[in-house]
Order: C-alpha cells, then sequence, then structure tokens
C-alpha cells in the first residue's frame, strides 16, 4: 500500500461519520467470524453422524485449535495493533516493517507447534481430556490440524493486520472462502471417501491452506505487503508486538487450558459430558463470533484515532458499540434460552448429550447480555496498549474466574455446577471489567 493510499485511510478513520464507519467496517467481520463458527458446527455437525466419542474427540481437539489460535492472534493482533497507531501517527515505514515481522513470526510459531504435536501426539490428546474410548478418533482428528498449523498462525496474522488497517473486506474474503469450503469438503471426507472423524479434520487443513492463499493474496494487493525486504529482527517490533499481543495470547491459552480443566472434569461424568460442553461451546461461539466480528469493528477505529489523540472520537465509538451490542445480545439471550433444546439436538441426537446441553446452553445466556462490555473494554484496552489491563481481562472469563467455577461448583453442587460454571465466570468478569473501563474512558476524557 502506498503512502497516497495510506494517508487516504488515516482521514477516512478520523474524518468519516462515526456510526456508518463501525458498522461498515464491522459487518465484514462479523460475516468472517460467522461463517468460521459455522464450519466449526459443521466440523461437529458431521462427526456427531460417526457416534458420541468421536463428537467428543472434537471438543477435546478444540483446545489444540485454540492453542494454535492463540499463537496467530498473538501475533495477528500484536503487530495489528501497532500498525493502527502508526497509521495515526502516519508513520507508515514503522507500519511495513511490523506487518512483515508479525507475518514471519507467525508462521515460524505455527510450524514449531506442528513438529512438536506430531512428537507427542499421543501424550497431547490425553492432556487434552481424551478417554480411551475418544483417543483414537482425538489422534486422527489431531494430526491434519497440527499438518495446517503453519496456515493457521499465518492466516490470523493476515487477516487481523488486514482489519487493523481498515481493510475488513479483503480480510472476509480469505476467512469465508476457506470456512465456505470446509463446510462443502466436511462430508464428501467423512462419508463419501469414509475418511470417518480424520475426514473432518482432513478438510479443515485444505481449507486453511486455500484461505491462507487468499489472504496472502489480498494483502499483497490491497493492504500492507509482508515483503521478506521489510522484515527487520529488532527488540523494539517484538516488544510492541508482545504488548499488543499479550492479552490475545492470554485470552486464547487460557481458553485452552479451561476447556482442558472443564473436560477432564466433565470426564468423571462420560463421554456425553464431554460431548455436551463441546456442542455448546460450539452454540455459544457462533453468538460470540458476531459480538467478536462486531468489536473487530470497533478497534481500527479506535486504534487511528488513539494514535491520532482524537481521544473523544475513542470514547463515542465505544459508547455507541456497548450500547447498540447489548439490546441485539438480549434478544439472542432469549432465543438461545427457549430454543435450547432443539439447537443441542441439531448437533447431537443423544438424549444424554441433550439433557446435560439444555442446561449448560440456559446457564450461559442468563449471563450473555453482560459480554457486551466485557469485550469492548477489553479490545479497548488492548487496542490503545494498555497491556496489563487488557491481559488482566482477557484472564479473567477463561482463567481467573471461570477454571476456579469448575472445581469449586463441580465440588458444591456436582453436574450442576459444572454445568453453571461459565455464567458464574461470566459474572465476575463484568464485575471486574465496569470500574477498569470506566477509568480508561475518564483517563482519556481528562
Amino acid at each position: 500500500m502506498s503512502d497516497k493510499a495510506l494517508d487516504s485511510q488515516f482521514k477516512r478513520m478520523t474524518e468519516a461519520p462515526l456510526q456508518p464507519l463501525i458498522l461498515k467496517l464491522a459487518v465484514p467481520t462479523i460475516i468472517s467470524m460467522l461463517i468460521s463458527s459455522v464450519y466449526n458446527m459443521a466440523d461437529t455437525y458431521f462427526v456427531g453422524r460417526i457416534g458420541t466419542s468421536a463428537t467428543a474427540a472434537v471438543g477435546v481437539s478444540f483446545s489444540l485449535m485454540a492453542m494454535i489460535q492463540a499463537i496467530g492472534f498473538f501475533f495477528g493482533h500484536g503487530s495489528g495493533n501497532f500498525i493502527s497507531r502508526a497509521m495515526g501517527r502516519q508513520e507508515y515505514g514503522d507500519a511495513n516493517s511490523m506487518a512483515a515481522v508479525g507475518f514471519y513470526s507467525a508462521v515460524a510459531g505455527g510450524l514449531l507447534i506442528t513438529a512438536v504435536g506430531l512428537i507427542f501426539l499421543k501424550p497431547l490428546a490425553l492432556l487434552l481430556g481424551s478417554t480411551k474410548t475418544i483417543l483414537p478418533y482425538a489422534c486422527d482428528y489431531m494430526r491434519y490440524i497440527l499438518f495446517a498449523a503453519p496456515f493457521m498462525t499465518g492466516s490470523f496474522a493476515l487477516n487481523n493486520q488486514l482489519r487493523f488497517q481498515g481493510r475488513a473486506t479483503y480480510a472476509m474474503i480469505g476467512i469465508t472462502s476457506g470456512g465456505i469450503l470446509n463446510m462443502i469438503l466436511d462430508p464428501i471426507f467423512i462419508f463419501v471417501l469414509d475418511m470417518g472423524t480424520a475426514g473432518a479434520a482432513f478438510a479443515t487443513m485444505i481449507s486453511q491452506m486455500v484461505g491462507f492463499t487468499i489472504l496472502l493474496i489480498m494483502v499483497l494487493k490491497k493492504g500492507i505487503p509482508v515483503k521478506p525486504s521489510y522484515f527487520k529482527f529488532k527488540s523494539y517490533y517484538y516488544k510492541e508486538m508482545f504488548r499488543g499481543g499479550l492479552p490475545s495470547l492470554a485470552r486464547q491459552g487460557c481458553g485452552s487450558i479451561s476447556t482442558l480443566c472443564l473436560n477432564n472434569v466433565a470426564g468423571a461424568y462420560g463421554d456425553p459430558a464431554i460431548a455436551a460442553v463441546s456442542v455448546v461451546s460450539r452454540v455459544m461461539m457462533f453468538a460470540y463470533s458476531a459480538l467478536i466480528g462486531y468489536g473487530q469493528g470497533f478497534q481500527p477505529v479506535c486504534g487511528v484515532n488513539y494514535g491520532a489523540g482524537n481521544y473523544n472520537r475513542v470514547r463515542k465509538a465505544f459508547w455507541f458499540c456497548v450500547k447498540s451490542s447489548f439490546a441485539i445480545q438480549l434478544l439472542v439471550a432469549a432465543l438461545g434460552f427457549v430454543f435450547a433444546e432443539p439447537l443441542v439436538e441439531l448437533l447431537r441426537k443423544d438424549p444424554e448429550v441433550i439433557k446435560i446441553g439444555i442446561n449448560v446452553l440456559r446457564f450461559q445466556c442468563c449471563t450473555f447480555p453482560l459480554s457486551g462490555y466485557v469485550v469492548f473494554c477489553n479490545m479497548m484496552s488492548q487496542t490503545i496498549g494498555m497491556a496489563g489491563r487488557a491481559t488482566f481481562l482477557a484472564l479473567s472469563r477463561q482463567f481467573l474466574f471461570f477454571v476456579p467455577a469448575i472445581f469449586v461448583l463441580e465440588a458444591l453442587f456436582a453436574l450442576t455446577g459444572l454445568e453453571a460454571a461459565q455464567a458464574v465466570a461470566d459474572v465476575c468478569s463484568f464485575a471486574v471489567s465496569v470500574p477498569i473501563g470506566l477509568g480508561i474512558l475518564k483517563k482519556m476524557k481528562d
């Protein structure tokens, strides 16, 4: 992208009417997130036709995918946050270098995951919560996911860099094309070619490779190109990337740990319990994906305007997003509560899975409307470089409150406590995010 094009983007971010700008940036990211969630649910749906243990294996493997996503988001958000602020300061040379550093570092991280994961495949599957009946399915699934890891981390980096440059539509093209392809390939590899659980993962691997290629083309043509000549191995860039990416690494990494704990505790109640929490996580991921996509439309506006010193515009953008998302979340939560049974049954027709899944889903629907403020507060603090607060908020929902809730509530109330653990964690994370968010906004106002 030329300096002239970057100047044009700067003007758009700092002068265009705020609400239409956020919505225009948010729509492509919401679509991207929804498509990603749909193909994750498609995996669960098609694998669910094989059996309960196979469905549980996808849930176990989800922890591995969350780890890969954590690495990709660390480099993607870390470099993207810096790029948006650099654009706000009109320091385009730094933006070019950071884009290359973030991308090549993400691919290297993915290669490391592939090597280590394949060497320790079986111990890793057991660590993530596999039982003896789940283990064969989990290993089949995880093997291909590990081969896809470098393409996945690279895609997450490119996607987020495009978003933070205000090029959300081009980011959407790469993500959605891979997701749609995955949904087409799933039944072909699973049933037509009779590959079973491995077929779902093989479809994901092929789709991730295609999506990565398209994203790379989009970046080279429409974004800041990740040319090898721009790569500069400087501690400054890694320090800044660490500041911007640590909250994402904490959020995604601790999500893996919490899923690991949840699967291991749920394992005491049998494969149906693990399958149930896996199914509900896919359903709720669909709802959260729209919210996260909305927040990703807010982030480039937040980053560029903060870098340019337009703090009042950042505050207005934040409150617009919080208020407008709350009403939609309330409606989604009500629908999820009422139609909990058919939603769970859609992904797994097993009476035990449905019975547990309904309770888990309804508990989470009760607290879903609180999550908008938490998400936007976390994204704002991360985008403007407040790494400590952003990391604490990122850890709160999925780790600091959720993991203790899993063990304490299960010990006190057995399976019912386990079903309610995420909802309790949501309430606690909202309670701590309110003063943090208000403090940041007050500081910008002063």
